[in-house]
């Protein structure tokens, strides 16, 4: 654990840094590349070149043995020249001529022939083969190639002495039916030392080119990233969301970057904004249930002989009941604003959810008729209790506008599931159609708070459709209001959603709606 801490520790945190390390070790990696190819190059070439040097001295050693002349020592190339019956070589040159004269020749000498090797004016070839020059303890490099135990390729041509003149034979000093072999060594030094040379240009030439792209990489990241700095320190020391960073005028990724902090400290703004406002609307209905419920209490405590003890006790608990309500919707938006996951979804169905809660509503005493309409299951997926608690937000809503009539109808519809509550009471007027989403919001300021509710349920209805990934709108209607529920029907046994119901008579209502705000204040 600590050596990993320690290896982390010694990792460059500067972004700078580690553009210039990423950049030195890419082109580290290319520059291998290329030495290497340029290293075998040249190392091919030199030995080509080495090749045809060799091949010409071949040549002309070959011409000189043809014409009966003894090739010269001072060659530069390592040359040979055996003979079959003679224990010493023919002539020997460029380093070969060093071995001790007790060894005979370093190269074996060819088998004996009896008959010409080529036909008289063909062209003639050589041979080459890989061997290795023994080892001589007193070999003298006086030639500056090093030959003695170590392999080289031999190039090599036969002459048969037969095909020379007893004249050409006795001055090369071999029987007239010999066979002569000559031998020319490749030495690759030439080679080596030029691709020694190449390489350690190379070297020096990519540890220069490292460090300038290194520092190259460094002071481009540094640049680039200046920008980015100014909108770090403007972004730390911003204090108030209102605030924003300034955005450079170049379009480029730092631009980008500016635009988003500046759409984020907005965003934080709106929410600080409806927090506020929450916060006070929150307080402002707090604050009169429980002067209604201090001032009744107070009087009654003042004048304890001529309080009306029942009243006042039914007094506080009205008013009670109305904070514990207001309680609840102001716990549960909280807990919708935190987007905190929903339990395990389970299948409603809203045609039975729907009929139960109609069934339950306490509209007697009102005397307004609520009915409810379906054709048939509908099935939609998630939490009882939330879906509940919207279409209860949806009648309570209805209850409180309706004069004589609440019709409530289920129905499939395009792979959804449709609830419309409409009712016969004042309506709402188009320009409010979205502000009675939002919260504490009432159209009809004038009636009596006990009667009008907290002014939440919409809100906290359309909150809990948005959840379920459904939407929640008012639909348009020239007599009362109509509010339109839309939520993913659950899929069927196959996997596919429940098929479209007709929708049943009862209340002329308009089921479709073409846009709906998400977003509730």
């Amino acid at each position: 654990m600590n050596e990993s801490r320690e290896r982390r520790r010694r990792r460059p945190r500067s972004v700078r840094a580690r553009a210039a390390l990423a950049a030195a070790l890419t082109a580290a990696l290319v520059l291998t590349g290329i030495g290497w190819w340029v290293h075998q190059e040249v190392r091919r070439q030199s030995l080509s070149a080495a090749h045809e040097q060799a091949r010409d001295d071949l040549f002309a050693l070959v011409d000189q043995l043809e014409k009966g002349h003894v090739p010269s020592p001072r060659r530069a190339v390592p040359y040979e020249v055996v003979a079959t019956g003679r224990r010493t070589a023919v002539a020997a040159g460029g380093g070969m001529d060093a071995f001790d004269p007790s060894v005979g020749h370093v190269l074996p000498a060819p088998p004996a022939r009896t008959a010409p090797i080529r036909d008289a004016g063909a062209v003639w070839g050589y041979a080459y083969r890989p061997m290795r020059i023994p080892d001589r303890s007193d070999y003298d490099v006086g030639s500056g190639h090093d030959l003695a135990g170590r392999s080289h390729t031999i190039l090599y041509d036969d002459i048969w002495a037969g095909q020379l003149s007893r004249a050409q034979a006795a001055a090369l000093g071999v029987r007239p039916d010999a066979t002569l072999r000559a031998y020319v060594v490749l030495v690759p030094d030439t080679a080596e030392e030029i691709a020694a040379a190449v390489d350690d240009l190379l070297l020096r030439a990519g540890l220069v080119g490292l460090v300038l792209i290194g520092a190259v990489a460094y002071v481009t990241v540094r640049v680039a990233l200046r920008p980015v700095e100014a909108v770090r320190r403007l972004t730390a020391s911003v204090t108030d969301p209102r605030e924003r960073v300034t955005v450079p005028a170049t379009a480029h990724e730092i631009t980008a970057l500016a635009t988003i902090i500046n759409t984020t400290l907005q965003r934080l703004d709106h929410a600080a904004a409806r927090q506020r406002r929450f916060v006070a609307d929150a307080a402002h209905e707090l604050r009169s249930p429980l002067t209604t419920l201090l001032t009744s209490l107070e009087v009654a405590l003042a004048y304890p002989e001529r309080t009306d003890w029942p009243a006042t006790a039914t007094t506080a608990a009205r008013q009670t009941r109305r904070l514990q309500a207001l309680a609840e919707d102001l716990l549960l938006l909280a807990r919708l604003d935190t987007r905190a996951p929903a339990a395990d979804p389970e299948t409603v169905d809203l045609s039975a959810l729907a009929s139960q809660l109609a069934d339950q509503h306490p509209l007697a005493a009102r005397k307004v008729e609520l009915t409810c309409d379906s054709t048939g299951p509908v099935p939609v997926r998630g939490n009882p209790d939330e879906l509940e608690r919207l279409l209860r937000n949806l009648l309570d809503n209805a209850a409180r506008h309706a004069a004589h009539r609440i019709q409530v109808t289920v129905r499939s519809e395009d792979g959804q599931g449709v609830v419309l509550v409409a009712d016969d009471g004042p309506g709402v007027p188009a320009e409010d159609a979205e502000r009675i989403f939002e919260r504490f919001v009432r159209l009809d300021d004038a009636r009596s708070r006990d009667q009008g509710g907290t002014g939440l349920g919409l809100a906290i209805a359309r909150d809990l459709a948005q959840r379920h990934g459904g939407v929640l709108t008012l639909a348009p209607r020239t007599l009362g209001a109509c509010f339109e529920l839309r939520l993913p029907q659950a899929p069927d046994q196959d996997g596919v959603p429940g098929r479209d119901h007709p929708a049943s008579g009862g209340g002329a209502v308009d089921a479709r709606t073409t846009s709906s705000v998400a977003s509730s204040m």
